[in-house]
Parts: C-alpha cells; structure tokens; sequence
C-alpha cells in the first residue's frame, strides 16, 4: 500500500498519523511469532494433537466421510461432464449434430417449430 503524503492535507496527515501509532502500540503488545508457535507446538503436543491434524495440511491424512453422509451433487455448475457422442444430425448439413444436452441448436429449433419430429433427426 503507498499513500502519496504529498497530497495528504494536514487533517489527513494527523489523522495517518493517530491510526499509524494506535497500530504500533497494537503491535508491540504482541509476543514475537516465535514464541507464540512454540507455545502452540508445546499445547498441542500435550494434548496428543499435531498441528497438520487439526488444520489439515496438504499431505497429512484425511479423515474419510462415511459413504451414508456424502449428498449427491445437484448441480454440474463448475465441473465439465465429459464428451459425449451426437445423438442428431441436421439432414440439409451433415456437419451441424447435436448431443441432446443444453439448448437445440437453430437448425433443429426451426424444424421441429414446422411440425417436424425430433425422432426424424436420430443418428441410426
């Protein structure tokens, strides 16, 4: 973060200053990291715990979910479901398919809107 001082009013500048002091006092309240991880380390290894076992770091071994618990998915938003083959193809233009997953394509929204069946267009 850099503020310009040179455009600070003098207002400006008192009040960066109050803030600046009040985070420094805050600051030197605070025993060193150091020691603060030692005191964890030395709870945790009184209580049997490790620190990778609560917070869960990568490698560490993950508790398994009962398979009863697991919800299916609802929604694919997010994940990719794979290829799948064309179930129809536009008569006029070989090249034009459609899967039968998401919004029909034009060529087959305005053929089934004249009265077509959309069985007609079935890849045998």
């Amino acid at each position: 973060m850099s503020i310009n001082l040179e455009s600070l009013s003098t207002k400006e500048l008192s009040e960066l200053i109050s803030k600046a002091n009040l985070r420094k006092k805050v600051l030197a309240k605070r025993k060193p990291a150091n020691q603060v991880k030692a005191a964890v380390a030395k709870f945790l290894k009184s209580t049997g715990w490790t620190f990778d076992e609560l917070y869960g770091r990568a490698g560490a071994p993950k508790a398994a979910a009962p398979a009863a618990e697991k919800q299916p998915r609802k929604t694919t938003k997010g994940r990719s479901l794979g290829k799948v083959a064309p179930k129809y193809r536009n008569p006029a233009n070989a090249k034009e398919t459609w899967t039968g997953r998401g919004k029909q394509p034009r060529w087959l929204a305005a053929e089934t809107a004249k009265g077509r069946k959309l069985d007609e267009f079935l890849i045998k």
